[in-house]
């Protein structure tokens, strides 16, 4: 065999491996994005958040998008689940909240929308008005950091203590400077506050918990926090997927129309959309 065709039969060889390693790593198919999620896994704490999330899913389904709810009994493990990847959202908490967990599991969850406002309120199964409380009442609030300092600013908004100032939510009952009605407070796990009403003289619940109850802040509290309340709750991702555009088509079914309006239909005020 000649020199020159030894050379031909070698480019022609090469030629023919090189279209075969080539078939499937083209550019487009190497640097293509992954596809878009369809379906996602939202934590949402139990009673309203669970309603409100079967108007939301109708919604994200109208985008294409499936929307699977798991049910924490806690305020804990969900952020814990999210931040560990087991579910994708999720839609229960304040910033403040999510701020102090943050904080204390050097954690970086981030908010991406706001929902709804879930207003603190004061109830009693003994009194119909907050001033038949007695001085010297047992008053049970949260014992979770930023829930139980919300609580105690709600205390001290009606007077009954005083706080050190510039602490907000962070604020715990060593830093109550007069307690003139000489209040006993008991912390409790929030979800344990609507059975404490028989043996408190009342006791601070939050919105969710109060409504599983059977209570609602607008029409049995002996007070409650008001519709500018900075406590409004959020939508929690972990920071890498704040952009990701099937969580974003989740933000915007929960910001809709008809959300609103069955939150405001189901909920009479005991629940404010807040976005």
């Amino acid at each position: 065999m000649s020199m020159k065709k030894w050379l031909l039969g070698v480019l022609a060889a090469a030629a023919v491996i090189g279209t075969v390693s080539g078939c499937g790593s083209s550019p487009s198919a190497s640097s293509a994005a992954p596809s878009a999620k369809s379906e996602i896994t939202v934590g949402v704490t139990p009673g309203p958040y669970e309603q409100i999330m079967e108007a939301v899913t109708k919604e994200a389904a109208k985008e294409g998008l499936t929307v699977h709810v798991k049910t924490f009994s806690d305020y804990v493990t969900p952020d814990q689940a999210l931040a560990n990847g087991d579910i994708d959202l999720n839609a229960y908490q304040h910033e403040p909240f999510l701020d102090n967990f943050n904080e204390k599991n050097g954690t970086r969850l981030v908010s991406i929308g706001k929902t709804i406002l879930s207003p603190l309120g004061v109830y009693s199964r003994k009194y119909k008005t907050a001033e038949q409380i007695p001085d010297g009442a047992t008053i049970a609030i949260p014992n979770d950091p930023t829930n139980g300092g919300r609580a105690l600013q709600l205390l001290a908004s009606k007077g009954w203590i005083q706080l050190k100032s510039g602490l907000g939510s962070k604020a715990t009952v060593a830093d109550i400077t007069s307690n003139p009605k000489q209040i006993k407070i008991i912390e409790l796990e929030a979800a344990q506050l609507p059975r404490s009403l028989d043996d408190t003289d009342a006791s601070v619940i939050n919105g969710n918990y109060a409504l599983n109850a059977g209570l609602n802040s607008q029409k049995d509290a002996l007070f409650a926090e008001n519709k500018d309340s900075p406590y409004v709750n959020i939508i929690a991702s972990r920071p890498e997927d704040k952009d990701n555009p099937a969580y974003q088509k989740f933000v915007k079914a929960w910001q809709s129309d008809s959300v609103k309006k069955f939150i405001d239909d189901t909920f009479k005020g005991a629940f404010i959309a807040a976005w």
